[in-house]
């Protein structure tokens, strides 16, 4: 067994679609439409084949709440891996992304926390 669907909620799948394409760097793999909204899917460049991420809309009345009380609590709703997350900080930044944590050392782990611009926030973390 091994995963190979996750989601983060979205608050609008068009501009999740930009951040997590053009600023984050992922690549579009499925839009279908269902309904009012689409079944939108992005994947690593690098892993074309392996896990996607679903940009799901958060239109459901129990994800609002969900994904409010995680930002409040600091909490990021995914997280990806980075080969450099002071780099990777520094590259984002320089694109405008807002960041909730810098880029912390923790034993063998960095992770710096930043935010989708779409109500989640995404932990970057590489591990030595």
């Amino acid at each position: 067994m091994r995963i190979h669907l996750s989601n983060v909620f979205v608050d609008d799948q068009d501009k999740a679609l930009c951040f997590y394409t053009d600023v984050l760097g992922f690549v579009k793999k499925t839009e279908v439409p269902v309904g009012s909204d689409r079944w939108l899917t992005v994947v690593s460049p690098e892993d074309p084949e392996g896990t996607e991420l679903l940009l799901e809309p958060d239109g459901h009345p129990a994800v609002k709440p969900y994904k409010q009380a995680l930002v409040e609590d600091g909490i990021p709703a995914a997280a990806f891996a980075v080969d450099d997350v002071p780099t990777e900080f520094e590259r984002l930044r320089g694109l405008g992304v807002r960041f909730t944590q810098e880029p912390l050392e923790m034993g063998p782990v960095t992770t710096a926390v930043l935010d989708d611009t779409c109500g989640n926030l995404i932990q970057i973390v590489h591990h030595k």
